[in-house]
């Protein structure tokens, strides 16, 4: 058995991060906790259907759980950045198992109303919109920099699992006993993930600077996400694929209850096959990706769920939806896969969370925009209408952003450079006080004036990216070969950490801008702190 400190071999399988120890029963104790909420997931949606008819109630229930990330995943993930992880998880796996316990009192009381459970659904869904940026960002910190993909990977067959059992126990436990049940276990599932966080020893390396404040951390956070390029494209494939999917699961209650005149227990029998499906494929991926890129399996996987949205529309036969509810798993995890791959290798470690946050909000804000508009079409038309419309708008999405591929990021790029020389400090330091502008004075000639400023906008987004709250470039009107740039950070302290985050790929994009010095001229770096008045 391998320690945490070892590394192990290079990844021979999908199965390999598992030799990573805390990996491991965080992995085995998230499979437990995902049964439950997949149990909670069914109970719910069932136990809506028996409260109201309303297409848009029941579609609401998907709504009420993903609404909370619009408004808490990016507050929620500069906090994971700059506290501890562990803890942070340990109380918000609490809150969550109190709620699903509160929920399976009132229920086994026949206390639920329509308001109730929708609140309640909410407050399962602020927990998760705590959890998940924190929850994502551990994963690097648990297996080496080459076995990552595989990690994430391996985290949806966890999910997976999940689902294919979880759906099937609660279809079981819902015609028996009712949803209370389901609601239960659910709080109890919550217990392994605690148990292994709270002895896990995660070792932590101490920063000389102090814990970033949460409003700058947020700030960080979404400038970062607006600065870069490929994360946006992969935000754009995210909003452009859950928007129209999402019509799947949040019509799937009705579609069986309703159009089918179908039990828990087929309900529960469509969604294990979902998991299924994606369990079968997510085994497989590391395979697959070796023979096409990320970009080609995210359009390919998005056409199929498209015709999964037609063939839920115009089929009625249970059994014949069985195979299509497993090609829909497939479709889901191989783009959910990619995308989260895509994301957590694109973003160096300072920012993940917060990144993450970002990808999170996009992903849950499209579901519940999607839960919204499906129901309330189908409200006003039905079903069959709505999971057509839902089809075309994923073959639309696919169309529009055929051009953005998604990023494939070299773990080294995103390591950090440290290559910037430690500036004198102000005498009698303060951290506190700034801004701090920092200039460099650059001595181009006439013809490489264009290149040169096309380069800089690459270098302005760099600066932006690690923290600059404001960048120019400005040309001296004596001396036309002179050029000044400059940027603005928050404070000393803010410009130190500045320093930290640049990246080897950094690096790289101030090289290409620095090629264009005139020989033998250097380039002069210039710290400027804001004068504070005193009375």
């Amino acid at each position: 058995m391998l320690s945490d400190n070892e590394t192990p071999a290079p990844a021979a399988s999908a199965w390999s991060p598992l030799r990573y120890a805390t990996f491991r029963w965080l992995w085995i104790a998230s499979i437990a906790s995902n049964i439950g909420t997949w149990m909670h997931e069914v109970g719910a949606g069932w136990l809506m259907t028996g409260l109201s008819a309303s297409p848009m109630a029941v579609a609401l229930v998907q709504v009420a759980g993903a609404a909370p990330m619009f408004f808490l995943a990016l507050p929620a993930g500069a906090l994971a950045d700059v506290i501890d992880k562990r803890r942070y998880l340990l109380a918000v796996q609490m809150w969550m198992a109190g709620t699903a316990l509160v929920l399976a009192v009132l229920t086994a009381s026949g206390l639920v109303t329509v308001p109730l459970l929708l609140a309640l659904t909410a407050c399962m869904g602020i927990g998760t919109a705590l959890m998940m940026p924190a929850w994502s960002a551990l994963t690097p910190e648990l297996v080496g920099k080459s076995e990552l993909p595989a990690a994430i990977a391996l985290s949806s067959v966890g999910i997976n699992i999940a689902r294919a059992i979880g759906p099937a126990i609660a279809g079981v436990l819902v015609s028996l006993s009712g949803p209370w049940l389901t609601f239960s276990l659910n709080a109890i599932s919550f217990v392994a993930v605690m148990v292994v966080l709270f002895f896990w020893k995660r070792d932590v390396e101490p920063s000389a600077l102090p814990a970033e404040r949460l409003v700058g951390a947020m700030r960080a956070g979404f400038v970062f996400s607006l600065e870069s390029a490929p994360l946006k494209r992969a935000l754009a494939r995210t909003f452009a694929f859950f928007l129209g999917a999402s019509a799947g699961m949040a019509l799937l209650p009705l579609l069986v209850r309703g159009e089918m005149q179908g039990d828990a227990m087929d309900f529960g029998l469509l969604l294990g096959s979902v998991g299924i499906g994606a369990l079968v494929v997510a085994a497989g991926l590391p395979a697959i990706r070796a023979r096409i890129s990320s970009h080609v399996l995210v359009v390919i996987s998005s056409v199929l769920y498209a015709v999964v949205l037609v063939a839920l529309a115009l089929m009625r036969d249970l059994m014949g939806l069985v195979p299509i509810m497993a090609l829909s798993g497939m479709a889901w995890i191989a783009v959910l896969s990619s995308l989260q791959i895509a994301v957590q290798t694109a973003v160096p470690s300072w920012v993940r969370a917060r990144v993450l946050s970002v990808y999170i909000l996009v992903f849950f804000g499209s579901m519940a925009a999607g839960g919204v508009m499906w129901g309330a079409i189908a409200s006003h038309y039905d079903v069959t209408f709505a999971l057509l419309c839902a089809s075309a708008t994923l073959i639309l999405g696919v169309l529009l952003t055929l051009r953005l591929r998604l990023p494939e990021t070299d773990a080294q790029d995103i390591a950090p450079s440290l290559h910037w020389p430690v500036p004198i400090p102000p005498k009698e330091e303060d951290t506190d006080r700034g801004p701090v502008m920092v200039t460099l004075e650059y001595c181009v000639s006439p013809a490489d004036i264009e290149p040169f400023t096309r380069a800089m906008q690459d270098l302005r987004a760099m600066r932006r990216r690690s923290g600059a709250l404001t960048w120019g470039l400005v040309q001296n009107t004596e001396n036309p070969d002179h050029w000044l740039e400059f940027f603005i950070d928050g404070s000393w302290l803010e410009h130190m950490r500045h320093h930290g985050r640049v990246t080897r790929a950094d690096r790289r994009i101030e090289s290409a801008a620095r090629r264009f010095q005139q020989p033998g001229v250097e380039i002069v770096i210039k710290h400027h702190l804001m004068h504070v008045a005193r009375r």
